[in-house]
């Protein structure tokens, strides 16, 4: 069995050009073009990508960019002043505060400054807490591009076994949540799990998500399950993901590569939350 490939490339390319057409009708409706503010502290070269691609993703799809750099000195009242600025701004409608943060800044203090629908990393308390009892409004994009995947590929959700591994607030969590509402009967699964190998055979849907290279191997994995790879970690000159890609593929159904799987679905997802946030704030 040869998996079939989910290019994160060509879905997030449907889902910006989709994200682009209802930027002109609100600029049309509102006479104003959504508005997102990158926030970045410090020279983590990493982050610096991150947002750079952010960046050029705004403006080819029509959406006002800025990013604000400011030094890894930066005391935390300084971030908080910055963010409360452009709480108050009301031509931006949306706040990325770009993670990891400098040690001496508080991130979770950071991230609850923010107004909840400016919120587009769907990263505060209120927009958590809407998530859990079932309302969808601004959600971790990450999470919320798998789900695009899975939904534009055909994939079915309804009914099928969802095993998660990694219970982190910015992926695992979230996405338990978003496959519960979509009637998937989900398990999550981090270090203190107990024969890690058998619940994650268990899976129709496996989505890997613990940043181990290469960790999930083909006797992790239901034969003709659908794998997703949310890992990218650097291992020499090159990048992989947590699911090792050329075993996996032989067993699986459906794989996402690393890179060019979840990584632009991630992106796509951005662009469609500063476009909601500036819907929401608009009503």
């Amino acid at each position: 069995m040869a998996a079939h490939i989910l290019s994160g490339n060509a879905i997030a390319l449907k889902l910006t050009e989709r994200v682009k057409e209802n930027v002109e009708d609100f600029k049309a409706v509102h006479g104003i073009a959504p508005g997102l503010t990158v926030v970045i502290v410090g020279e983590d070269p990493a982050s610096k990508v991150y947002v750079g691609r952010k960046h050029k993703a705004c403006l080819d799809t029509g959406i006002n960019s800025e990013v604000i750099r400011l030094p890894e000195t930066t005391a935390e009242e300084e971030l908080l002043a910055t963010i409360d600025r452009l709480n108050a701004d009301a031509a931006v409608h949306g706040i990325l505060v770009q993670l990891p943060v400098p040690r001496h800044i508080n991130a979770e203090k950071v991230l609850e400054r923010i107004r909840p629908d400016k919120d587009v990393d769907g990263f505060h308390p209120m927009n958590v807490g809407n998530l859990c009892v079932g309302k969808e409004h601004l959600v971790p994009c990450t999470p919320y591009g798998i789900i695009k995947m899975l939904e534009l590929e055909g994939i079915a959700i309804e009914g099928k076994r969802a095993v998660i591994i990694g219970r982190s607030n910015i992926v695992g969590k979230p996405m338990a949540m978003l496959l519960l509402a979509r009637n998937a009967t989900v398990t999550v699964c981090h270090s203190r799990t107990k024969d890690l190998a058998e619940v994650c055979r268990q899976g129709d849907i496996l989505v890997a998500a613990i940043g181990k290279p290469e960790f999930v191997t083909r006797d992790m994995v239901k034969p003709g399950a659908t794998v997703i790879d949310v890992g990218i970690n650097r291992v020499g000159d090159k990048l992989v993901g947590d699911v090792n890609f050329g075993d996996v593929a032989e067993i699986a159904g459906h794989i996402t590569p690393v890179p060019g799987g979840v990584g632009p679905l991630t992106i796509a997802m951005l662009l469609h939350n500063t476009l909601k946030a500036a819907e929401i704030q608009r009503m």
